[in-house]
């Protein structure tokens, strides 16, 4: 079993189930504070300031942690915007954790914004897609928070942020410019956050598309943990293997 200084870790499909618990998810976290190994939560959810998923994972998960130790897409797509330095407005769609850390830096404009940025919107409207829309034409640069086309919740699998960006995308025939998980930009300010070197980090999660192939494209170990997205049965025909497959994070041995 290969031995690794640090972790990148996925939270939904891997960590807890929607609002169910995955107990070996928990077991798994206190295994590595026990360890003091270091990890940091990388997780394509906007819905959610780091604070509120902090305050999620005590809560309802059992897991206390620091802030520092969670980086979402929304903190990789503001880095990048800063990047950029393409204007001081934007469109948002997205919930109160992507609009709050947007807004907070960037002027609210809705007729022609420098940036739209679309996220998980569980109150979408047709208006919304077509300010976007219309934004974009007119040259905005469009950002998707990520590639998620669904959300694994007890419920089944939901419609995701990038189902949302893929409508759009049909609307304007351009693409987005993708930020999380499998995007490098998001894998590279993990790295940077994280301070250790990327041949001694493993990306775990439950999603090939996104988790394991942030590893497989980025130059990083991979964890595939079959308790969400991608299944048991599919692991065979997968393009490329993840480094690991794993039934429960209980089998893993740090």
């Amino acid at each position: 079993m290969t031995h690794y200084k640090g972790y990148l870790i996925d939270l939904d499909g891997t960590i807890y189930m929607g609002e169910k618990k995955i107990p070996a998810g928990t077991r798994f976290v206190k295994r590595l504070q026990d360890k003091k190994i270091p990890h940091l939560f990388v997780t394509n959810n906007t819905t959610k300031t780091p604070a509120q998923v902090q305050a999620r994972l005590k809560e309802k998960f059992a897991i206390t942690t620091t802030e520092e130790t969670i980086y979402t897409a929304t903190l990789a797509t503001l880095d990048y915007m800063n990047d950029m330095a393409k204007g001081d407005t934007a469109y948002v769609i997205g919930e109160s954790g992507l609009k709050s850390a947007i807004y907070g830096s960037y002027k609210r404009e809705t007729e022609n914004p420098a940036y739209v940025v679309v996220g998980l919107d569980n109150d979408l409207t047709y208006e919304k897609l077509t300010i976007a829309t219309l934004a974009i034409a007119n040259g905005a640069m469009f950002i998707g928070t990520n590639p998620d086309l669904n959300i694994p919740t007890e419920r089944g699998l939901l419609p995701g942020a990038g189902s949302i960006n893929k409508l759009l995308e049909t609307a304007t025939r351009i693409k987005p410019i993708f930020i999380g998980k499998p995007n490098a930009i998001i894998m590279n300010k993990a790295v940077e956050r994280i301070g250790i070197s990327r041949r001694d980090l493993v990306m775990v999660g439950d999603n090939y598309l996104t988790d394991i192939r942030a590893g497989i494209d980025n130059d990083i170990a991979s964890l595939l943990v079959t308790t969400g997205f991608t299944k048991p049965e599919e692991v065979a025909g997968l393009p490329i293997a993840p480094t690991h497959v794993i039934a429960s994070l209980d089998d893993w041995q740090l």
